[in-house]
């Protein structure tokens, strides 16, 4: 007796369809290994409970008979489809000096503007200009950020307002004492998981010549207890490191390696004074999936402060990712800035003059796949989540530009438009987490003008510089 095999349930409706768009795509075989990017043509991104469950071709727009449609639809026609940018390190809130340190030396920067003004700051100050830097990178198609800075409790209110997705540490000082890294570690206890998961923490400590080697230590310890990663600067010019030989007999890296900071999770911001003998030790760390390193290029241009040694961390293994470092030091949050000029300047300084390193998909590869390593955030199968891809399985972290500008047509390559013609105006719509957060343009988040309104007044009172200063920058 034939029997009819049971219906199979209809697969539920996803949240969110962005339909017919182009979408950047990795693991495709070619020039750039198994992890290769490329393009794929008239695709769906279908999203359900804030993460892709498909990437593929366009469905036929006649939904099956009793199909539930989407709960909601982007028309992704015209537009390419790329993950949201992951922006390594930065200082969120340091938009509030923006151009208030200019052409000065890096002592002169620290000792005679930042951290004198910095000493002025309320939690109130650090909420306004984390709005407004979560604004100005959504709107730039950034969705996750790794900030280490002040106040951050008021940086988590504007990461839940906004919509963003967040890695974020409270930096300490030795000068602090104990109860700053107590501080420190309470807030990544606290604040593990908020904004419905979009909230990740880690340990903040300064940088080696702010924290002493036991301090350093024992928050090595703090995070191999507690399964917190570390994000500090370490080595961020030629001149800490030869400073660093001279105080220790030893490198910044090498310190962090005597403290046991390269056997956690540690992320390490700029590493321009990375040297050869560097590189075992970070090639270690990373074999264990352990480091990676955060490059803001066009600071260092402003600073004069050479560049991260990208070639030579690639070789070792190390992930970089790409960053904007802070507003202050960088101008801005542009992460498609940092993109060409991490090009540009690869190809000139860090690849010795290699007009074929660092081509337009290994940039993309560094500010997608790499970044997402380097803040931790690669592997789906962890409780932290995953970013960097247009894959199922991931966060449905989202950008979607318009190439249709003038300075972006004609389109003969898709990545080198990517990497050497887009802005962030080119930017239409952002999801974040399955949920549009932008949208035509227009942040749907944040009310920048009421942020700005209420900013202006204490403009004054922040700038000053005759008040105090939370630090003396001794490298």
């Amino acid at each position: 007796m034939e029997t009819t095999p049971p219906a199979r349930p209809a697969a539920p409706a996803p949240d969110l369809r962005v339909e017919g768009c182009t979408a950047l795509v990795h693991g495709l075989s070619g020039d750039d290994g198994p992890d290769g990017i490329g393009f794929a043509e008239d695709v769906d991104v279908e999203v359900s409970g804030g993460l892709i469950t498909r990437v593929g071709p366009a469905r036929d727009r006649s939904e099956p008979r009793g199909a539930p449609p989407p709960a909601e639809v982007l028309d992704g026609r015209g537009l390419l489809a790329v993950p949201g940018l992951v922006n390594c390190h930065t200082h969120a809130a340091m938009v509030l000096f923006r151009g208030a340190a200019e052409d000065v030396d890096v002592h002169t920067w620290f000792n005679g503007r930042i951290w004198p003004m910095e000493s002025n700051l309320t939690e109130r100050d650090v909420e306004l200009g984390a709005l407004l830097a979560c604004a100005e990178m959504l709107l730039g198609g950034t969705t996750t950020f790794a900030d280490h800075y002040f106040h951050m409790d008021a940086v988590a209110r504007a990461v839940e307002v906004s919509g963003v997705r967040a890695d974020l540490g409270w930096a300490s000082f030795s000068s602090d004492g104990p109860a700053g890294r107590e501080r420190g570690l309470d807030f990544a206890l606290r604040q593990r998981g908020a904004a419905a998961g979009r909230i990740t923490t880690s340990l903040a400590p300064h940088a080696p010549y702010t924290v002493t080697e036991p301090d350093l230590a024992v928050v090595a310890e703090q995070a191999r207890e507690h399964h917190l990663p570390v994000h500090l600067h370490a080595a961020e010019t030629l001149e800490q490191t030869r400073a660093s030989l001279e105080r220790t007999g030893a490198t910044p890296v090498q310190v962090l390696a005597r403290t046991g900071l390269l056997d956690v999770e540690v992320l390490v911001a700029h590493g321009t004074g990375v040297v050869e003998a560097d590189l075992p030790l970070l090639a270690q760390a990373a074999e264990r999936g352990l480091v990676g390193v955060a490059s803001s290029p066009r600071f260092y241009l402003k600073a004069a402060h050479g560049t991260t040694p990208i070639r030579a961390l690639t070789s070792a293994g190390v992930p970089v990712g790409l960053a904007t470092d802070g507003a202050a030091s960088n101008g801005d949050l542009d992460l498609w800035a940092s993109l060409e000029v991490t090009s540009l300047v690869q190809k000139s300084l860090g690849g010795e003059g290699d007009p074929t390193w660092m081509t337009s998909r290994q940039v993309l590869h560094h500010a997608t796949t790499q970044s997402a390593q380097a803040l931790h955030l690669a592997d789906p199968r962890s409780s932290r989540g995953a970013v960097g891809r247009l894959a199922p399985g991931f966060r449905a972290d989202v950008a979607l530009l318009d190439l249709s500008a003038p300075h972006l047509q004609p389109v003969h390559d898709l990545a080198a438009t990517l990497v050497h013609a887009t802005r962030p105006g080119d930017v239409r719509h952002v999801v974040v987490d399955g949920r549009v957060v932008v949208r035509d343009r227009r942040v749907l988040t944040v009310d920048v003008p009421a942020v700005l309104e209420e900013l202006r007044p204490r403009l004054a009172a922040l700038t000053r510089r005759d008040v105090g200063r939370i630090q003396t920058y001794r490298p």
